[in-house]
């Protein structure tokens, strides 16, 4: 409750600082040379505040017994607060070309839950068991590389519209400590059960560590001067292909192997979306705040025990799925 407060406190702010910017800005628009330079290096450092996150995945083992759920389990990391710290760079060339870089890693990793629910199939689809275990780790590291090109500029030099295509790397890492049985009932099947208010506390349960390589991503960019300091922003990009690896390591689990337990590969789409405001400090030197959202989802994938002595299963992977999004401030320099 308190993590949402200070996110509904942040928002208030954030509006009233956009509003006093855009009524302080100057209205009328000058025509200097200065003003009409064209930056050839721009370099910016951003922080990504208040960022939530939820990573989800399931698979369907009925096709061993169908005695088993569809989903068989279903884990779920959500609340996953993480503030995350992005430098970036992007070099003009030509006449309307630019490369632009960015990377983003944690600083800090506040919280989270993990919901793991296993089914079966006896009596008709229900959960059998339910653990609770608290998050924590390393969090999320990203970066991407673009190429693109300027397509189109507001008449009065009052904004452009750019289009790009690039690659993604994405990498999230999860830790779950202890273990809290929430729910145990009866699975119908000799050799699966749960155990009724089992509570492990101070012990590693699961590492889960993802990873989302995007070959490449295309998308557009436009920036619209509201004034002679004040600018809004949107870029969005879709990710035709994004290649899922994952790997979970049950270390409270004798009966699997420890790098990993499991292992899941995918194939999805996914997209990032995000808009801005930009307040100019000098001609150099400009604020920037806005809101980003990222996302990948599989629509086709595999699922792979990796048990002590082999003799591995493979079932589908019915979904996995990574999003995070949060509050952008920072500063960007232009040469």
């Amino acid at each position: 409750m308190a993590v949402r407060s200070l996110r509904h406190k942040a928002g208030w702010v954030f509006s009233v600082i956009l509003l006093l910017l855009v009524a302080s800005a100057e209205l009328s628009w000058g025509q200097d040379a200065e003003a009409q330079k064209k930056p050839r290096v721009e370099l910016s450092v951003r922080s990504w505040l208040f960022t939530a996150g939820d990573t989800r995945w399931s698979h369907d083992a009925s096709g061993l017994d169908p005695r088993l759920g569809d989903p068989t389990s279903k884990l779920v990391y959500n609340d996953n607060d993480t503030h995350i710290i992005e430098l970036g760079g992007k070099v003009h060339f030509g006449r309307r070309g630019f490369v632009r870089a960015e990377g983003g890693f944690s600083v800090s990793f506040d919280r989270g839950l993990l919901v793991d629910d296993d089914f079966t199939a006896v009596g008709g689809q229900q959960i059998f068991s339910r653990t609770h275990s608290d998050v924590t780790g390393s969090g999320t590291q990203y970066g991407r590389l673009d190429i693109g090109f300027r397509a189109a500029e507001f008449t009065g030099s009052r904004g452009y519209v750019d289009v790009f295509a690039g690659f993604q790397y994405w990498r999230t890492r999860y830790e779950a400590t202890g273990v809290r049985q929430e729910l145990c009932t009866s699975s119908g099947i000799p050799g699966l059960s749960c155990t009724p208010n089992l509570n492990l506390s101070g012990v590693t349960a699961i590492t889960n560590t993802t990873h989302w390589i995007t070959p490449i991503h295309i998308g557009v960019e436009t920036e619209y001067r509201v004034t002679r300091r004040v600018s809004l922003d949107l870029k969005v990009s879709v990710t035709p292909i994004s290649v899922l690896y994952n790997e979970d390591v049950h270390h409270l689990r004798s009966d699997l192997q420890q790098d990993p337990s499991f292992s899941m590969w995918g194939v999805g789409v996914g997209a990032t979306a995000g808009a801005g405001v930009k307040f100019s400090l000098t001609g150099n030197l400009a604020l920037t705040g806005g809101y980003r959202v990222m996302w990948n989802r599989t629509y086709e994938g595999e699922w792979k025990n990796h048990p002590i002595g082999g003799g591995s299963d493979k079932v589908p992977l019915n979904e996995f799925q990574t999003i995070r999004h949060g509050v952008l401030i920072g500063l960007t320099g232009s040469f």
